[in-house]
């Protein structure tokens, strides 16, 4: 059986991983093994938080809407439902703008749930 050598191809797999390390704590960012594990590992992690950084600021949001919404009586659940009584189709995000940056418009809008729930 032939002998295989793979200098460049092996070389430049192992450079493209130091260079994904670059920044890494010691040995993470030196020995290719080390760095191969510590790369993956990140990758894994970066794939995770794409979808927890979305759950994350849902969450806010809603504590923020549901904190300015207490302030006129009324629970989160409540403001919700009577939007959607009240044929008003904002997002949690701009529900959420609204009452951090426009007090009185955001109890427009509070008055709106109050006056669809009746």
């Amino acid at each position: 059986m032939p002998r295989v050598k793979r200098g460049n191809k092996r070389l430049k797999r192992r450079k493209k991983i130091l260079r994904s390390a670059k920044g890494y704590w010691g040995t993470k960012s030196r020995l290719h093994r080390a760095a191969k594990e510590q790369v993956l590992r990140s990758l894994a992690f970066a794939y995770r938080d794409r979808r927890q950084k979305k759950r994350n600021f849902r969450r806010l949001w809603v504590i923020r809407i549901n904190a300015a919404v207490r302030q006129h009586d009324l629970s989160y659940s409540q403001f919700i439902f009577g939007l959607k009584k009240a044929g008003l189709d904002l997002d949690r995000k701009m529900l959420a703008d609204v009452a951090v940056r426009d007090p009185q418009g955001f109890e427009g809008l509070v008055q709106a749930a109050k006056s669809a729930l009746g």
